[in-house]
């Protein structure tokens, strides 16, 4: 049975406390169900429309979380933001951490094509597992397992640049601090249907990041993540080393004065006397 191929783990146990809350076993499985595998046996209900419920719902509450976050943004950033939240790659990431593949229902096709880690699958599935979240549990529930799982993405995307995205903010940041251009370098490995791509980028010289990822411009994003990361802190502790000295300076002129005032003063004291 072509079934048999694509089931996962029968125990969902393990996703429900990655996802941190139980959801009801029929709405569980057709959450995990991929049209590939629905249509290979019998065309079975699949998650699409668990899907579409709960792309509004994060679409909400991460709208909601940035709107009183961020009272001063105009709508125009405030769209941004989401955006960058909200979108096919963040929402992969965030099912990858979870171990979501590993519980998809896919046909024969997905599965040897490597479809338990393709982006677009992670994101459509993470999505109607938060639409099964609000069917079976309520708004709360959804709305607590939304700021569980995005409340950091959307913290380190408020810290980035105009162009929200880490490699925007790489090179503003070596702009400043004229450095350079960022230069990327890519490389790949693994077959054609799962290939993983590393990238490193040097700048002056340098390197400065190194990340991974499933596609060329994901692995630049983290590798300009963690350059990014790295040049402030470089940054920061120069500042911190320049602040400091600049306060022993700043005590040390006033110590002078201080001494200096005492010699006037016990100078004026020894003439009055004599």
């Amino acid at each position: 049975m072509s079934g048999k191929k694509s089931d996962p783990a029968p125990d969902r146990a393990e996703l429900s406390g990655a996802l941190g809350v139980d959801v009801e076993d029929e709405l569980l499985e057709r959450a995990l169900t991929h049209r590939s595998y629905a249509y290979e046996n019998g065309g079975l209900p699949t998650n699409e429309r668990l899907e579409f419920l709960g792309d509004s719902v994060l679409g909400l509450v991460v709208t909601d979380t940035l709107f009183r976050g961020h009272p001063d943004l105009p709508e125009g950033q405030l769209a941004k933001l989401r955006a960058a939240v909200v979108n096919m790659r963040a929402l992969a990431g965030v099912a990858r951490g979870l171990g979501v593949g590993a519980h998809i229902r896919l046909g024969r096709g997905e599965e040897g094509t490597g479809g338990r880690d393709k982006a677009s699958i992670l994101a459509d599935t993470l999505e109607a597992l938060i639409g099964a979240v609000y069917l079976d549990r309520g708004l709360d529930e959804a709305s607590a397992l939304v700021h569980r799982l995005f409340d950091g993405l959307i913290t380190r995307s408020a810290g980035l640049g105009a162009g929200l995205d880490w490699k925007t903010s790489l090179q503003e940041l070596t702009a400043v601090e004229e450095l350079g251009v960022p230069e990327y370098h890519v490389a790949e490995s693994g077959p054609d249907h799962q290939k993983t791509f590393r990238a490193t980028v040097r700048v002056g010289g340098a390197t400065y990041g190194a990340g991974e990822g499933r596609s060329k411009k994901e692995a630049e994003q983290h590798a300009a993540e963690a350059a990014w990361n790295e040049i402030r802190r470089i940054v920061v502790e120069r500042e911190a080393e320049q602040a400091g000295q600049a306060q022993e300076t700043g005590q040390a002129q006033e110590t002078g004065r201080a001494q200096e005032a005492g010699q006037r003063q016990a100078g004026q004291a020894a003439q009055a006397g004599a």
